[in-house]
């Protein structure tokens, strides 16, 4: 709306080049994706993960094709495979803002967010060798499947390597000159774009070097070398850089629709239709057909893995609410638009591009109605639906802090010998060391699963202290705020003293 608005009050034109975009918006946003999706999950929900990334996105590519050529005779079948190409990846920024507004159980959303992490290259693939087979005017299967599997895995190769190298040689520099905080973010920031470019230079898919390098870079995080404050301050930089680039992303998609909606009279020409609502029908036809696609796709693919689940028990119905749910949950966002306007102006003989711009205008109508289709009927889908039970994680919680705290305890002990021998108050070292340890003790004993209703019990009580701590702590800060604006204590001192209460505040929060 926004977008829109400064588009038709303030005059507002913001050319979209389609390489820049990419660069610029899609690929820190995959790479930050990748970074963060869980990967046990990834690698657990990899089946219907692929199978949406992959083969529906052929069967779209394929099904959609033929079914929009059929729809509108005048639109060549290399112009309606690519159209049908580009709408087939989901769209991982819009699926984040509908999510946000319906909350989308986290399985579902897990096999929602890596299906959208990894389609948009086989899109983009399918419509590169529609687009090639309209200029040239010839196709061949084994060269598709030969630029397809250079695309995906040169992509996903030079993701790797570039953030191992990258890696090394910010531990290198890490261990000879010590760790920068402002540098290490500024590295993580440079990642993505490293990993693109690197990836097209050779011609291959730059958003799966962005995906890849995020997923390289969480495993290689899991050293934990990095300092707390890096990573603090690198989480808070992302989060902001998320927060903006999404929000830019639609404000820009909307600015663009004035422009593609104006050319609605001189579109519907190229169409044996004249009458302009037309457009609209072939619109609503379209998010039809793509709907009830992945709803027979999505309630196929459910059946087939439940009815393979291993053991005797009766499988779990699958509900058409559910189902609907993953199928409107798919919305087509800005990757589409910009992929759509990579449509060449001309064929290889210098001839127009027949229905460019009905190719265009369709694939943006298409864009507005799933947005708005999945913001207003999710939330009411998902209301009082009966989901299949999600596996909890807080048993593994508490073994972690359990093994934690032991550590923890062993380190305290062996530190505090170390620090008192041969001092004149050993005493002194072993009075602290054991305030220090009853804290763990104190965590192991309410984590430690005895009984059912003490394990509850234990739980309750964390949740009081929480709110007490939140509350003392909240006392802190206004105490600290009080003395700072009345001159009692120097303004750096109570900056660092506020700053210590913020980040004891964030283990409650």
């Amino acid at each position: 709306v926004l977008g829109l608005g400064a588009a038709l009050m303030m005059r507002v034109t913001i050319p979209l080049e389609t390489d820049w975009f990419l660069l610029l918006f899609i690929a820190p946003l995959l790479f930050n994706d990748g970074r963060r999706f869980p990967k046990q999950e990834l690698w657990k929900l990899r089946g219907p993960i692929l199978a949406n990334a992959i083969v529906l996105v052929f069967l779209t590519t394929i099904l959609g094709g033929l079914l929009f050529h059929l729809i509108i005779p005048t639109m060549p079948f290399s112009v309606s495979f690519a159209l049908a190409a580009i709408l087939s990846p989901t769209d991982p920024i819009a699926v984040q803002a509908i999510a946000g507004r319906a909350p989308i159980p986290k399985r579902l959303m897990h096999i929602l967010e890596g299906e959208s992490l990894l389609n948009d290259a086989s899109g983009l693939t399918c419509m590169r060798i529609a687009v090639l087979a309209a200029t040239t005017g010839a196709f061949s299967l084994s060269s598709a499947f030969g630029t397809f599997a250079w695309l995906a895995l040169a992509g996903v190769a030079v993701g790797i390597v570039v953030t191992l190298a990258i890696g090394l040689v910010k531990a290198f520099i890490s261990r000879r000159w010590g760790e920068d905080v402002g540098g290490q973010i500024l590295i993580s920031l440079l990642m993505p774009f490293a990993a693109y470019l690197a990836a097209e230079a050779i011609h291959a898919s730059g958003i799966l070097a962005a995906v890849a390098a995020g997923v390289t870079m969480s495993f290689t995080e899991r050293q934990g070398s990095a300092l707390a404050a890096t990573r603090i301050r690198r989480a808070v930089v992302w989060d902001t850089v998320q927060f903006v680039a999404n929000g830019l992303i639609f404000v820009i998609l909307g600015e663009q629709m004035p422009s593609i909606m104006a050319r609605a009279a001189e579109v519907i020409q190229t169409t044996q239709h004249k009458e302009i609502w037309w457009l609209a029908v072939y619109v609503f036809a379209i998010v039809g057909a793509l709907a009830a696609l992945r709803f027979v796709w999505v309630w196929t693919s459910l059946k087939f893995t439940l009815f393979r689940r291993r053991g005797k028990s009766a499988p779990p119905k699958v509900g058409w609410r559910l189902v609907a749910v993953m199928s409107l949950a798919g919305v087509r966002g800005a990757i589409t638009l910009a992929g759509i306007l990579t449509l060449p102006f001309v064929l290889g003989d210098g001839t127009p591009m027949p229905a460019r711009n009905l190719a265009i205008f369709l694939a943006a109508g298409v864009i507005i109605v799933s947005l708005v289709l999945a913001t207003i009927a999710l939330p009411r889908l998902l209301k009082g639906i009966e989901l299949p039970p999600e596996p909890s994680h807080l048993e593994e919680e508490d073994r972690s802090r359990i093994a934690a705290a032991s550590a923890a305890m062993r380190a305290i002990e062996d530190t505090q010998h170390a620090m008192a021998e041969g001092k004149s108050n050993p005493d002194l070292y072993a009075e602290t060391a054991a305030r220090l340890m009853e804290v763990y003790r104190h965590r192991i004993e309410t984590r430690t699963h005895v009984e059912g209703d003490d394990v509850t019990l234990g739980r309750q009580a964390d949740e009081i202290e929480r709110h007490l701590r939140l509350a003392g702590l909240s006392a802190e800060r206004a105490e600290l705020v009080r003395l700072g604006r009345m001159r009692l204590v120097d303004e750096e001192t109570a900056r660092k003293l506020i700053r210590e209460v913020d980040l004891q505040e964030l283990r409650y929060v």
